[in-house]
């Protein structure tokens, strides 16, 4: 799987991150397939630097992360383009979920390890204080993008990692260390957050 910090681009000023919720692994796939032929069937607006999806590995829909120069312009092409695709894909995967978009800004990057390949993309949503501090290095964890909403509500954290296997291994020391308030778990999902794993979808 690509690494995120090969997607990152310089000059974005927003960045925009959004859940579609499809229900099942083929709906979401068939979801990013109907976006990703919308997007070579028109011409793309300059102002979008890149746009990619990522599949639920649950199979409960996609995670959409698109990079433009500016909030401004995103909004302009939204007002006039974005409900005609909108319509267009809704009526191949009726019934899509969008529980809203969040405008963000990349306020942390760290790359322990930019050679290894990905496996799996772990995607936090929490509170911006529950953040504060980088993820602790565990085996497998190659690196952590950390985003937070404009209006400073919502952290959106990016892990990768080698496999689920490290993923879930870092998990399951986090909840072992847990009734030790001296600990430092690696990777300990704290409450209010909501947690989902990914790969990155491609057309």
């Amino acid at each position: 799987m690509t690494r995120l910090h090969e997607l990152l681009h310089p000059s974005a000023g927003t960045i925009l991150i959004s859940e579609w919720l499809t229900g099942t692994t083929e709906r979401a796939r068939a979801a990013a397939d109907a976006v990703a032929e919308e997007w070579a069937a028109g011409e793309a607006p300059p102002a979008r630097l890149s746009q990619h999806m990522f599949v639920d590995t649950a199979g409960s829909g996609l995670l959409h992360y698109a990079q433009w120069t500016s909030d401004e312009d995103h909004l302009a092409w939204a007002r006039e383009y974005r409900g005609s695709v909108i319509s267009r894909v809704d009526t191949r995967v009726p019934g899509i979920e969008r529980p809203g978009l969040n405008r963000t800004r990349l306020r942390r990057s760290l790359v322990h390890d930019e050679e290894s390949p990905a496996g799996v993309l772990v995607v936090t949503m929490g509170r911006p204080d529950a953040h504060e501090e980088p993820v602790p290095q565990a085996p497998g964890l190659l690196a952590e993008h950390l985003h937070v909403t404009t209006d400073g509500e919502r952290a959106i954290v990016f892990t990768e990692w080698t496999d689920s296997a490290a993923y879930e291994a870092s998990t399951s020391v986090a909840t072992a260390t847990a009734a030790d308030p001296y600990a430092k778990a690696p990777h300990a999902k704290t409450s209010h957050a909501k947690t989902k794993t990914y790969i990155l979808h491609s057309a």
